[in-house]
């Protein structure tokens, strides 16, 4: 198949560096807000998905690379192999989309579950990477409450803030939410292995209609952070959660604890994509007061 070339000449150069095979044929694809993205055909037979940014920061593709091995880790879900990654690009197997299978809702809710009971280290990650193309802090803490009050919900409240974003209703809200939050997450749990980012366009379908997650932001956490972010844009299906409860049944008062658990990503869509989502934000603070 003869594919047009679409790569700029730098970055064809640094692909062909990379991945050690000369590209053949490139075609543009179409989403996401942040990478340009390219379906890339190689010499040696190979198929690669490649995006790449011009400024992206240093690490960036690199501390995505190694978040997709984190979730490959333990062989419950799949995730794409990374073929390369530098400072300019990252490059990934290329997963043929195909149709559903019969049980994929509900088998994409049990691989999920047993990702999350995979369990990590600790409440926070070794080492700082980002969701989209924000700093994400992942320094572990002790407990649960005071890593997603000190690295989750302050760092993208206080970008809001200087930004001129933060309603006074927003910071209010914070203010008092703090102050109770340790009683608002939910009974301890273990650190899970989650996702991270786990909206729609980050759960696709595989050539043989298997669950496959891509993009993540990843962390150990609690695992109804994911669950809450799956449910704050839509494109996931209620056997999906059905499936999960039966496979890792969630502690009493989960279903309160969503609107807490959507704040981080209503933050940074905030800090990303501007005001509209302020309402949102305050909205979620009321909920959860």
């Amino acid at each position: 198949m003869s594919l047009p070339r679409r790569l700029a000449a730098k970055v064809e150069a640094e692909v062909e560096a990379a991945l050690g095979a000369s590209v053949t044929a490139a075609r543009s694809l179409a989403g996401g807000d942040i990478n340009e993205a390219f379906d890339v055909h190689l010499a040696d037979g190979r198929r690669a998905f490649v995006k790449t940014h011009p400024s992206a920061p240093p690490t960036m593709y690199s501390r995505e690379a190694e978040g997709l091995a984190w979730l490959a880790e333990p062989g419950v879900i799949r995730v794409p192999a990374v073929l390369a990654a530098t400072p300019r690009l990252l490059a990934l197997e290329h997963v043929d989309a195909g149709a559903p299978a019969a049980d994929h809702a509900a088998r994409l809710g049990r691989e999920l579950a047993a990702l999350h009971t995979s369990g990590a280290d600790g409440f926070g990650g070794p080492a700082p990477n980002f969701i989209g193309r924000l700093d994400q802090d992942n320094t572990p803490e002790a407990d649960w409450a005071t890593f997603y009050a000190r690295r989750r919900l302050e760092p993208q409240l206080r970008l809001a803030v200087d930004a001129g974003r933060a309603s006074d209703g927003m910071r209010r809200g914070f203010a008092r939410l703090f102050d109770v939050l340790a009683d608002r997450v939910g009974p301890p749990e273990p650190p899970a292995r989650l996702h991270g980012d786990l909206w729609g366009g980050n759960a696709l379908t595989g050539p043989r209609g298997e669950p496959v997650l891509i993009d993540p932001a990843v962390y150990g956490g609690h695992r109804e952070v994911d669950l809450a972010m799956m449910q704050l844009f839509g494109g996931f299906s209620p056997r999906t959660f059905d499936a999960y409860r039966e496979a890792a049944p969630l502690a009493d008062g989960w279903r309160a604890r969503v609107p807490l658990y959507q704040l981080y990503p209503l933050l940074v869509h905030v800090n990303l994509f501007g005001g509209g989502y302020v309402g949102s934000v305050e909205r979620a603070l009321t909920q959860v007061l």
